[in-house]
């Protein structure tokens, strides 16, 4: 008897051998991903030049940051086939009201449905050219008897509408609220079922509003778009470095830097205020840049150009709500803080770009090039870098006044 089973395992075995495939990369064609242009240059920016068929694009933000607005602007101007927005959240006429508000074109189906099953039997009939799904929280099915939000629900419901967009090659949208925590409400395992994980931010209360991918699987999730929320909707933003100087003041504290956005340079400011403390513990606090890069940047301030920080506050900004992540603003960081500190000025149509090591030397960055280009467009003429200052002790001869 153990005889025949040890030869059944065997059989087994041998026959689910037979069964692996193995493919060799150099016999694949290299894919070229179909794109539709969505009609709007900076969310085709960030999708990397367009929606790609069949792809599961998550949207995450704040309540109330312009997520539902600026996918209906995407939808209202989509295709011969109208699009399907499916609502869990807004009546029919809720959405008339915002898309008249829009646009006057009216090429849009709704269906205000939660049961993801239904959902998917509409897309099925209906096979429309693209679909909002707002917003996933709401979706759920019957199968599960766990509420709609719920990790289990939100899960098998993405799963689900991601199976029917590759089958039938539509590109569904996702909308997901965001906690307050940061993180798009209900499961983290959601941003690994979709292809693309699109995030909404800015400040309530400004107009300005940025878009940027942080997962995608069809591009590089370098790039941004700016947008500002008007009366009719999100308003691209042409030329965003003009925009984030407009409001520059020439005082102590300002400085002008060029930041790389995927292929995109942009002009920003950063701002320092530098200030006596009153505290055991002098503060150091950041916004738009990364806080420990702060500190970093203070510490070699102190050591290698010799500025007394140590009962200093130091508090630092990216002006317009930016985030800057690259270390080509360490300058222009320094250099702020320099300016404050000193109560002077930096030299009239001057920006630095740099990275700054721990022995005070300026590093060279990417696309050194392209950035001073940028800058001379707006009349930037004197721009100091690792080209023209060794380290900070030059560059704050070069651009202090």
């Amino acid at each position: 008897m153990e005889t025949v089973e040890s030869e059944s395992r065997i059989k087994n075995k041998e026959s689910s051998l037979k069964k692996i495939e193995l493919i060799n990369l150099k016999d694949i064609q290299k894919m070229h991903y179909q794109r539709v242009k969505t009609g709007i240059s900076e969310f085709d920016r960030v999708l990397g030049g367009g929606i790609v068929a069949g792809s599961l694009i998550l949207v995450s933000g704040d309540p109330g940051i312009g997520k539902s607005t600026l996918l209906t602007e995407l939808v209202l101007n989509h295709g011969h086939v109208p699009p399907l927005y499916i609502s869990g959240e807004e009546s029919a006429q809720q959405i008339k009201i915002r898309a008249d508000r829009i646009s006057p074109k009216e090429n849009l189906v709704v269906l205000n449905e939660t049961d993801v099953d239904v959902i998917i039997r509409a897309i099925e009939q209906f096979k429309p050219s693209l679909v909002i799904v707002d917003s996933v929280q709401t979706v759920q099915t019957q199968d599960l008897n766990s509420v709609a939000g719920s990790i289990s629900q939100v899960k098998e419901s993405a799963n689900r509408l991601q199976k029917v967009a590759k089958s039938l090659h539509i590109p569904i949208f996702l909308i997901g609220h965001v906690t307050k925590e940061g993180t798009v409400a209900g499961p983290r395992t959601l941003e690994h079922v979709v292809d693309v994980v699109l995030s909404l931010e800015g400040d309530p209360s400004s107009n300005l509003r940025i878009l940027r991918a942080n997962k995608n699987r069809f591009g590089s999730t370098d790039e941004v778009g700016i947008f500002e929320m008007e009366d009719k909707g999100m308003v691209e933003v042409l030329n965003p470095s003009k925009m984030f100087l407009d409001q520059k003041i020439d005082a102590p504290g300002s400085v002008v830097t060029v930041v790389l956005t995927g292929l995109r340079p942009l002009l920003v400011e950063i701002q320092a205020l530098v200030t006596k403390t009153n505290l055991p513990m002098p503060r150091r606090t950041a916004s738009g840049i990364d806080n420990n890069r702060l500190q970093l940047i203070v510490a070699v301030l102190q050591k290698r150009v010799g500025l007394h920080l140590f009962d200093q506050d130091v508090f630092v900004n990216v002006a317009g709500g930016l985030k800057v992540v690259e270390p080509a603003a360490d300058l222009a960081v320094a250099m702020a803080i320099i300016s404050s500190i000193k109560d002077k000025p930096i030299k009239a149509k001057t920006a630095f770009v740099g990275e700054v090591g721990l022995l005070g030397e300026l590093r060279e960055v990417k696309g050194l090039d392209k950035r001073i280009v940028e800058a001379k467009k707006l009349g930037f003429t004197n721009i100091v870098s690792f080209k023209n200052a060794k380290n900070l002790s030059e560059a704050v001869r070069l651009g202090l006044r």
